[in-house]
């Protein structure tokens, strides 16, 4: 985390805990800070004991003028000392995921405003950008958008070699079609790195069928980068169908030595039936057609069972299996049950997760014999509901492999609403 970063998250607690009485009349201020302390195993069998303090939070209206803040980060370290975490050096501990103001009806009616670091997501492509962006509206139905900054993965300071720009035009037709469409340009280095463009349409009819297309093409490349086309039908309030297809072949950027390799595209055809029944019961089934140039045709299977928390009770129950015709074959089960206690004060649950993994270690060697490898996932949570704004939760959870031996990892949160 930069410098600028550190003192965006301190000013931060400090509007919080010192703002005046009397601007706190016409500020409205919201958020969440969450102190979470881990311990685990690394896989260089050094223990690593991390302390993160996020923030969430939120200004509304500061000054009375209609200006909003938006921020949410963390700052952390390994109390052992060892920095394992993310990085070697231990960088990724402190990470600002955005911080921005906005604005509605800013210098004219319908335009609203957006500065600061934020998550631009559009079909033809998506960035953390620290930078501009402006959105109008016209007639409720037509929608534009224009954005330009720094592209956060890429850019070591403010410079106009390595920015990120595009926009988004979309429209509402028929009270049933949404149509977009957008591009994305970035630079690295001060030279094109990447030009997409995307379309994507979305036709809802009478709430009973919906079409839902994503289009991203990549002119640098001449070609289609990603295709997905989904058909969803309401059967009735109880059963729903959903049907679809995907496309995928990577992006690199054109600066990177990644982008004179060849790649292979990715396929898959997929289908899920789901039932709604009883308060809070969900039950489905899926299947997928991965479907691959080089390798092997892959089915899979999936079925499952959920229990979403109406009363006292919360938790789900699936499997998968994966067969492919050449032994890469994945059986696969997870599970949890969770129940409320002591006058909805206390939530404590149970999981697990058990994958078996049937393959050939030299896929390329037909007489190479497929093994079996498991890995096996066992957790235990609580969560106690100290008052309306306090909240503390807890995890132990023990991970085996039979690759990397076992290790144990162990979590508390305390979170605070304000």
């Amino acid at each position: 985390m930069k410098d600028w970063q550190k003192i965006t998250l301190i000013l931060a607690l400090l509007i919080i805990t010192a703002w005046p009485a009397g601007n706190a009349k016409s500020v409205e201020i919201s958020g969440q800070a969450s102190t979470v302390l881990e311990w685990y195993d690394a896989a260089q069998e050094n223990t690593s004991l991390p302390l993160f303090q996020y923030l969430q939070l939120q200004a509304l209206d500061l000054g009375g003028k209609g200006y909003n803040f938006h921020l949410y980060g963390r700052v952390g370290a390994d109390l052992t000392g060892n920095d394992l975490i993310g990085e070697e050096d231990g960088s990724d501990a402190n990470r600002l995921y955005y911080a921005y103001l906005d604005r509605k009806n800013f210098l004219a009616q319908n335009l609203d405003m957006r500065l600061g670091r934020q998550f631009i997501v559009t079909t033809a492509g998506a960035s953390l950008m620290d930078g501009l962006r402006l959105d109008y509206k016209l007639r409720d139905k037509y929608r534009f958008s224009l954005f330009g900054g720094g592209d956060v993965a890429y850019y070591e300071g403010y410079q106009n070699e390595d920015a990120v720009t595009g926009g988004k035009i979309s429209g509402h037709f028929f009270d049933a079609l949404d149509v977009g469409l957008s591009s994305v340009f970035k630079w690295n280095d001060g030279l094109l790195s990447h030009e997409l463009f995307g379309l994507n349409l979305d036709y809802d009819w009478h709430h009973y069928l919906s079409l839902q297309n994503e289009t991203q093409y990549d002119y640098l490349s001449d070609r289609i980068s990603y295709f997905s086309l989904d058909a969803k039908q309401h059967l009735s309030s109880a059963w729903t169908l959903d049907i679809g297809y995907l496309y995928s072949l990577p992006v690199f950027s054109a600066t990177s030595i990644y982008s004179v390799f060849a790649v292979d595209e990715y396929q898959e055809l997929h289908g899920e039936v789901t039932y709604n029944f009883d308060r809070g019961w969900r039950a489905f089934g899926r299947y997928t057609r991965e479907i691959y140039k080089e390798f092997p045709d892959a089915n899979v299977f999936e079925a499952g069972l959920e229990k979403i928390r109406t009363d006292k009770y919360s938790g789900y129950l699936s499997g998968v299996y994966r067969s492919e015709a050449e032994g890469q074959d994945l059986r696969g089960i997870k599970a949890r049950l969770a129940r409320l206690m002591f006058a909805n004060k206390i939530q404590a649950g149970l999981g697990m997760e058990i994958d078996v993994l049937q393959r050939r270690i030299n896929y390329f060697d037909l007489n190479d014999e497929p093994n079996d490898t498991t890995s096996k996932r066992y957790w235990a949570d609580l969560t106690l509901f100290i008052t309306p704004r306090l909240t503390m939760q807890a995890k132990l959870e023990r991970t085996e492999s039979a690759l990397f031996d076992y290790y144990n990892r162990g979590l508390i949160r305390l979170n605070t609403n304000f």
